[in-house]
């Protein structure tokens, strides 16, 4: 019985001591925020960047999205609100475009806003090259990073997280 106890106080450490491991290798994004004229998007903690990632915006980056297919990445606070692991990219998180204030706005312009904007790898089955991608604005309006970067983002990062896109 006391070998058992020993056994079982040896697991719970060494499990503790693992999820303090990953605590400390991957912490949990409380923000996330995008710099689109760096091209760069940084999670943060405690109000401190923690991780920056290059990435790729919509073919034509400057300026807000307005309307569907417009090929501009929006600008403005988000909610990061579903992950898929099987979308068309190397997984994906939605991103909560558009806010009352984007729909407002297409609808006074006799617009729609579009939708489905979404943090994401690199194209499941790509149409360019590898090099393309690495170094061109390629979306129809999301954000892409690498497919290690992803990885990376994925796990540090959960529904309901704010994402706040600037220009």
């Amino acid at each position: 019985m006391n070998e058992n106890f020993i056994k079982i106080t040896f697991f719970i450490i060494c499990l503790f001591n693992y999820k303090l491991t990953l605590a400390a290798e991957f912490p949990i994004a409380d923000k996330v925020v995008v710099d689109k004229s760096d091209r760069e998007l940084y999670l943060i903690k405690d109000g401190r960047i923690f991780r920056t990632f290059k990435i790729a915006l919509g073919l034509y980056p400057i300026g807000d999205k307005k309307e569907e297919g417009d090929f501009k990445t929006p600008e403005g606070k988000y909610i990061l609100d579903t992950r898929n692991p099987n979308s068309e990219y190397f997984l994906s998180i939605h991103i909560s475009y558009p806010n009352n204030e984007d729909r407002r706005e297409a609808f006074d312009s006799g617009v729609s806003p579009g939708g489905a904007i979404m943090i994401h790898g690199q194209p499941n089955s790509p149409r360019r090259s590898e090099a393309y991608y690495k170094s061109q604005d390629w979306t129809n309006g999301c954000i892409a990073v690498s497919n290690s970067d992803m990885i990376d983002i994925w796990l540090m990062v959960g529904e309901g997280t704010p994402i706040e896109i600037h220009p």
